[in-house]
């Protein structure tokens, strides 16, 4: 059995999510990694095996990356907030990861209805925190988170694309007027107002 390479697997997903947000999916391939690793392509070969096994490993750690530039300590509309500028950050400074995330086939995040934003990992957390927060239901909650991740998620593909040179500033004060809308839209706060002059 051949010994394992000295080049450890972290350092060549490393290079390769680098290479990735430098110059783009298409130029990842396990000869440019190796290059930019100044190494053969066997200890890439020997950690992945063949390039499916080395795509699912990129894709899943690009996710991590990125999960890890929207995720933070705090709970219900403080987390979400941080999500959705952290989702905008990614467009804006690291178009080529944007679009391989979550504009193409490669990178799919999620899969399905519009309920898998609701309902998938952390996203379904939230929506309780926030309903606890506003005193809202879980379900208008629900009707507003869809909304405004659609919203993000529309602003973010123009941005990632070129379609639109706008600074990140503007684009996180057109998100909080627009989550402000839906928020009012979907009757979320109305509750403990409601609770208030019931009492």
């Amino acid at each position: 059995m051949p010994s394992s390479p000295k080049i450890p697997k972290d350092m060549i997903l490393k290079a390769a999510l680098e290479l990735l947000i430098e110059q783009g999916y298409g130029n990842v391939t396990i000869k440019s990694v190796a290059e930019k690793l100044n190494c053969s392509t066997q200890p890439v070969s020997w950690h992945f095996g063949n390039m499916e096994g080395f795509r699912k490993a990129l894709a899943e750690y690009a996710l991590h990356y990125a999960n890890g530039k929207m995720l933070s300590a705090s709970e219900g509309m403080s987390a979400f907030s941080k999500a959705g500028t952290g989702y905008l950050d990614i467009a804006v400074d690291e178009p080529n990861l944007f679009r391989y995330l979550y504009m193409s086939d490669e990178g799919r995040c999620y899969t399905g209805g519009f309920d898998i934003l609701t309902t998938a990992g952390k996203n379904a957390e939230m929506v309780k925190q926030i309903a606890r927060q506003s005193g809202a239901s879980a379900e208008k909650v629900s009707v507003f988170f869809r909304d405004i991740i659609i919203y993000t998620h529309g602003l973010a593909c123009f941005a990632a694309s070129g379609l639109i040179k706008a600074a990140k500033e503007e684009l996180y004060e057109m998100v909080r007027q627009r989550a402000s809308e839906y928020m009012q839209q979907a009757g979320i706060g109305k509750e403990r107002e409601n609770d208030g002059e019931n009492k």
